[in-house]
């Protein structure tokens, strides 16, 4: 029953958008109906013995193991400060004439829609339900994206839709395909995870590999990885930041759950090796792809978005690896990519705030950082810290024990993908001297310094502080959790 609270928080969030007044109860309205989507997933916790079935109404149709749990809690967190965010940024948003003030109820709509979308996504027991949910993700992410009715941001939506609904098309083959395999050795079919699981070494192995290749297109897609990437940068970087967090930060991980939930099913038969080498292949080349084309980046937001498509092949190369040690710290490296890069997003969209060039399509000049925004501009540079993977944060032991993984399969593999990662580090390092260190020339005046709401502010320093203690600290539940989620895939004991 308690799954229900969820749709009722969202139906109940949008009959107050559609009719309070007040703007600045809007803002207060989205940040708590986030904050109750996290308060509900912590009575799950408290309340529901994990993994859980039997979920009253809802039997069948939903479960609840420690995955799932996890990315609920995960992406909650995201949602909550993206909307604690959203409340300054979609005033200036409107001061500029950049957003509608008609449009602001459809924005914090669609948020709660989507949110919605991600949780139960995470949360569906059947493989058909999951592609649904999946799709209308990207429905509801692509109108946040378009949200503003520029033609830039309409076209980077539009794009994000047909490249990522295609896609998708694929999967709904590979959902076709995991029924029959289910039929043939069943006797009749589902799509049911749980059953899946249980079953899947005794499935016809071929079937289920063609499976996983076309359930593989579409949730790469969804996660960004090369070669199905294109519509990544674009949708990020012109999106409304706090709508960029969420997509780092949220919705690639929906994309990566289902490549990893069905990876659980085709690592239980010989074809094994194949699925990871598809998983090697294109981890390698989002990581490659990434890591050159943020060496030449101009735009801040575009170049943390590749750093997104780095991070999901580094992922996708320890998926592959399929050692319970990978898949360990495949889950810790989800968990601090997504507080990471929505740190690093909603920081950028203050310095976008500050610098936004009136040119459509022209890249922002970034002078006179530290005179005018030196908070905005400290949490670019320790989250740029934080995601390539410096010490102390928690990225530097994933990338350490993911890439020790990727040594027991191949030095080479290894060695090439060092190489790329030092390359991405250098294309960051290489934009932050260059755009922070530009000062005013002198007989110009310096630009007018933009006032960030406390909204603003804290959610992204608050988001660096969570991601410098996850670093100096791992709790034992935090392990004993990961532990159990590795288990519960079916790939041992870490």
């Amino acid at each position: 029953m308690i799954l229900s609270a969820y749709p009722l928080i969202v139906v109940a969030a949008i009959i107050g958008f559609v009719l309070i007044p007040s703007r600045r109860i809007l803002h207060l309205l989205a940040a708590v109906e986030s904050a109750a989507f996290l308060v509900v997933t912590g009575v799950l916790i408290l309340t529901v013995p994990l993994p859980a079935t039997d979920l009253g109404p809802w039997n069948g149709i939903f479960f609840a193991d420690h995955f799932g749990v996890f990315l609920a809690v995960v992406s909650g967190v995201v949602f909550f400060f993206a909307s604690l965010y959203a409340g300054g940024y979609t005033e200036r948003l409107m001061e500029t004439g950049e957003l509608n003030p008609n449009r602001l109820r459809l924005f914090y709509s669609g948020l709660a829609l989507l949110q919605l979308f991600v949780t139960l996504a995470f949360f569906a027991d059947n493989l058909g339900l999951f592609w649904i949910l999946a799709e209308l993700t990207t429905v509801f992410s692509a109108l946040l994206v378009a949200i503003l009715a520029a033609r830039e941001n309409i076209d980077a939506a539009l794009k994000y839709i047909f490249i990522a609904s295609v896609a998708m098309l694929f999967s709904f083959a590979g959902v076709i395909f995991v029924f029959e395999a289910a039929r043939i050795t069943l006797g009749e079919g589902t799509l049911t995870w749980t059953v899946l699981v249980q079953h899947a070494s005794s499935f016809p192995p071929t079937l289920l590999f063609a499976a996983f290749v076309f359930l593989f297109i579409g949730f790469a897609a969804k996660s960004g990885v090369v070669p199905f990437h294109t519509w990544l940068p674009d949708a990020h970087s012109k999106a409304p930041s706090a709508v960029s967090a969420i997509l780092s930060g949220a919705l690639l991980n929906v994309g990566i759950y289902g490549i990893i939930r069905a990876y659980s099913l085709v690592h239980q038969t010989p074809f094994a090796e194949k699925a990871s080498l598809i998983l090697f292949v294109s981890g390698f080349l989002s990581v490659g792809v990434a890591s050159l084309a943020m060496l030449y980046q101009t735009n801040l937001k575009k170049l943390i978005a590749f750093s997104s498509i780095e991070n999901m092949g580094l992922i996708l190369l320890g998926i592959g690896v399929g050692s319970p040690v990978a898949l360990f710290w495949v889950v810790i490296h989800m968990l601090a990519h997504s507080l990471t890069k929505a740190a690093l997003f909603l920081s950028a969209g203050v310095l976008h705030r500050q610098y936004r060039s009136h040119e459509p399509g022209a890249d922002d000049q970034i002078v006179d950082v530290f005179d005018l925004q030196p908070t905005a501009a400290w949490g670019v540079i320790v989250g740029t810290l934080a995601i390539v993977g410096m010490p102390p944060f928690p990225i530097f032991y994933t990338k350490f024990f993911l890439l020790t993984q990727v040594a027991t399969v191949s030095p080479w593999l290894l060695a090439a993908t060092l190489v790329l990662i030092m390359i991405a580090v250098a294309g960051m390092a290489r934009f932050l001297i260059r755009e922070f260190s530009a000062r005013s020339e002198a007989n110009v005046q310096q630009p007018h310094r933009y006032i960030v709401p406390l909204g603003m502010r804290l959610s992204f320093v608050l988001l660096i502080v969570i991601v410098t203690v996850q670093g100096l600290w791992f709790p034992v539940q935090e392990i004993a959790v990961i532990s159990q989620i590795v288990a519960e895939l079916g790939f041992g004991g870490v």
